[in-house]
């Protein structure tokens, strides 16, 4: 017997699979601009991610939305995870061999 029919979800559709589902807030993230000293809040598509070979090689950037400048800061292991997780493009600059 497959494993569908043996938790019943025989016959389901796409429609009722997703019926309970609601809409999800999109992520946003605070960010800081070293120059102007402005604070504020980003959505995804805003930032980049490079993981790079080393940790001095891996950075995020924004393009500051108040005087326009382009901001690079470094990325530890932690922002990664949180900007990946939230949906962040990401550039790795290295190879995973």
């Amino acid at each position: 017997m497959s494993e569908s029919a043996k938790s019943g979800t025989r016959g389901m559709t796409v429609a009722s699979a997703f019926a309970g589902m609601r809409s999800v807030s999109p992520v946003v993230f605070r960010a800081g601009c070293p120059d102007c000293r402005g604070r504020f809040e980003l959505a995804a598509s805003a930032l980049r991610l490079a993981i790079g070979a080393s940790s001095r090689t891996t950075f995020y950037s924004f393009t500051c939305p108040e005087c326009g400048v382009l901001v690079r800061k470094p990325a530890g292991e932690r922002i990664v995870e949180l900007l990946t997780g939230g949906g962040v493009r990401t550039l790795r600059l290295h190879s995973t061999l």
